[in-house]
């Protein structure tokens, strides 16, 4: 277990540094062409790469809402989920701070948006807030549905972290004007903390909307996923 937390917090670290740094630090020089794009792959290859180094110790989950739709989905303790949780939360948590750190050494800095999550006045382009619970709940439902059908015993195995990674790109291209993308309630955390006001008021969409997406992921999973799979097998 412990093992397990520690390739828990290291992967979520990652996933934040990684990710949030490309929008914070590289996307401040837009004729560099990184721009959404850019972003997106960022936190795809994250995923995919710490997917395939701590994978085999945690499952790879880096997110309360792939730790919930699992336990869901009958794939993952539901003991272990409260203890995971924390240690992604820490883990994001440590990744806004030295995110930061780096950030403001620069000369005229302005902490600015943060790369933090948000609705209507505070989305990227003016969404409401029923635009960002739907497009949160979907997307992170589908999430949690490639996550469990990759990881199926019908699938040739060592594929998934490729299959997560890359989901996680097109999520981020979708929703990135929408919300700035979320799906992720360890990560919103993070960087709302330092944000604060505005960031912190709307943090409760970015724990309720992934969450439910979780559940929903998992709970279409168990009723279409794992049908499949025992066809297939039978």
């Amino acid at each position: 277990m412990q093992k397990s937390l520690v390739a828990e917090f290291l992967g979520t670290f990652w996933l934040v540094f990684g990710g949030c740094g490309s929008a914070v630090l590289a996307a401040a020089f837009p004729e560099l062409g990184i721009g959404f794009v850019g972003v997106a792959f960022a936190f795809g290859l994250t995923v995919l790469t710490m997917a395939f180094a701590v994978g085999g110790i945690s499952g790879g989950h880096f997110n309360p809402a792939v730790s919930v739709g699992l336990a869901v989905a009958g794939k993952f303790p539901a003991g272990r989920v409260v203890p995971y949780i924390a240690v992604q939360v820490i883990g994001a948590i440590v990744a806004a701070a030295l995110l930061y750190a780096v950030a403001s050494g620069k000369a005229g800095f302005e902490l600015g948006g943060f790369s933090a999550n948000g609705y209507g006045e505070h989305s990227p382009g003016g969404y409401s807030l029923l635009s960002a619970l739907v497009i949160e709940v979907v997307l992170t439902s589908f999430f949690i549905f490639i996550i469990l059908g990759s990881t199926s015993s019908r699938v040739p195995a060592g594929f998934a972290p490729i299959a997560i990674g890359l989901a996680l790109t097109p999520i981020h291209l979708i929703s990135i004007p929408v919300t700035n993308t979320s799906v992720n309630p360890s990560l919103s955390t993070g960087q709302a903390l330092f944000v604060g006001g505005w960031a912190l008021q709307q943090l409760w969409l970015f724990w309720v909307a992934p969450l439910i997406g979780g559940v929903l992921g998992g709970l279409v999973w168990k009723m279409t996923g794992e049908v499949a799979s025992t066809d297939a097998t039978s």
